[in-house]
């Protein structure tokens, strides 16, 4: 079996992909399909580590919008990632998997407490550490937490999990003349607005050098591909001109 290319990764799940599109709540389908394809990268040898989000029960940025104050609501979305995390956890050790919780929010009777050097040691030990309840604090999105976490632990790439097979000039559900890019650079995604993560989280990435691939998730067999070095999605890193591929 041949060894991955990144030994270390950081995959960053959104709350939509626990359910249907379109849908809420949870859908243990859906669920175990993420699972199978962690066992995937687990099984050639790479660490991973896991932010998930919670906007499939809970967006703290919508329901802010409608009398929460922002603090509250970032606050349930936070809860709704526990919740997710603790669903995916379980399925996983279904698969005979072994996994860990640790949350940025004090719920010690569900999950242990994120304590970064506490999570390396799980990572080396080769339990799948899902990092919940983004960075603990209001304000900041899943994706910086993603970003956070990845520099963190010293991941080596950051995997964007998305339901399109990457970055388009466009929505290319609404738009089938949208091109796909198969590289941008840091300074291409903030500059084009291309809306793949925050823009806190693409400037931590760019800090520190750490790459992104944006790559969809419902395929499934996608995350040992981009473990694997197999060139799937877009990949964003320093300093490449952007290059559009057939869309």
């Amino acid at each position: 079996m041949p060894a991955p290319k990144y030994t270390r990764v950081l995959l960053k799940i959104s709350g939509e992909a626990f359910c249907k599109e379109g849908a809420h709540g949870i859908d243990i389908d859906e669920v175990q399909s993420i699972a199978r394809q962690i066992k995937q990268a687990i099984s050639i040898g790479t660490q991973v580590g896991v932010v998930v989000g919670g906007g499939n029960i809970v967006r703290g940025a919508a329901i802010s919008r409608h009398g929460v104050t922002q603090a509250t609501g970032d606050s349930m979305g936070m809860l709704a990632t526990v919740i997710n995390a603790l669903a995916l956890q379980d399925v996983c050790e279904h698969e005979g998997l072994p996994v860990r919780v640790l949350t940025a929010l004090s719920v010690h009777s569900v999950a242990e407490p994120y304590i970064r050097r506490r999570a390396v040691r799980h990572l080396e030990k080769g339990r799948i550490t899902i990092l919940a309840a983004g960075t603990g604090n209001p304000h900041f999105t899943t994706d910086t937490a993603a970003a956070l976490r990845a520099t963190e632990l010293g991941c080596e790439v950051l995997l964007k999990a998305s339901k399109v097979d990457g970055v388009y000039t466009d929505d290319p559900h609404k738009n089938p003349k949208a091109k796909k890019f198969e590289r941008l650079s840091y300074l291409d995604v903030l500059n084009k607005r291309l809306g793949v993560m925050d823009v806190t989280a693409i400037s931590m990435c760019m800090e520190h050098r750490l790459p992104i691939i944006v790559f969809n998730l419902r395929r499934e067999g996608n995350i040992a591909k981009a473990v694997s070095g197999e060139p799937i999605g877009t990949l964003i890193t320093e300093g490449d001109p952007p290059k559009k591929g057939k869309g």
